[in-house]
């Protein structure tokens, strides 16, 4: 499986991503180091809202395949530069979380995404589930397994 860097502002769902994915139950906690798991490098939000802090981000994403760009539905602006995806050596997507929400607008979230360059957009409930499977797809390469298919070739 293809290793994902999330990035994004406190409270764009990183932390929450990261359980759903990996199919754990969904509870508050709030990052306040890079966590590095099997397949995730999950970041805290103030590492993408700090410049002095950014840095780091350059650095954890040498260990990533794919960096993800998150962005809450709800946010009332972007953090993201316009046109940063060439900046990065790795495959970028946007990913448009909390689209449940009642305040979400995740067309704007997803044009915000599409300015710095992502071409590849996923919309992830992580409450309810929608599009999670669609990112795991994604982040699937040849030969893997994924969880749903292991029942599968048991029966």
């Amino acid at each position: 499986m293809k290793k994902i860097m999330l990035v994004g502002r406190s409270g764009a769902g990183k932390t929450t991503l990261t359980q759903a994915l990996k199919g754990k139950k969904i509870t508050y906690h709030k990052t306040q180091y890079v966590n590095h798991f099997d397949v995730i490098i999950d970041t805290p939000g103030e590492y993408a809202e700090t410049k002095n802090l950014a840095g780091a981000l350059a650095l954890f994403s040498y260990e990533a395949d794919v960096i993800g760009l998150l962005i809450n539905a709800a946010e009332p602006f972007s953090i993201y530069p316009p046109n940063i995806a060439p900046c990065v050596n790795r495959d970028m997507i946007g990913i448009v979380t909390q689209i449940d929400r009642e305040d979400a607008d995740p067309e704007q979230a997803e044009t915000w995404l599409r300015l710095t360059g992502c071409e590849k957009i996923f919309h992830i409930s992580a409450i309810t589930g929608q599009g999670v499977s669609d990112i795991l797809q994604y982040l699937k390469e040849d030969g893997d397994v994924m969880p749903w298919e292991k029942n599968e070739k048991i029966s």
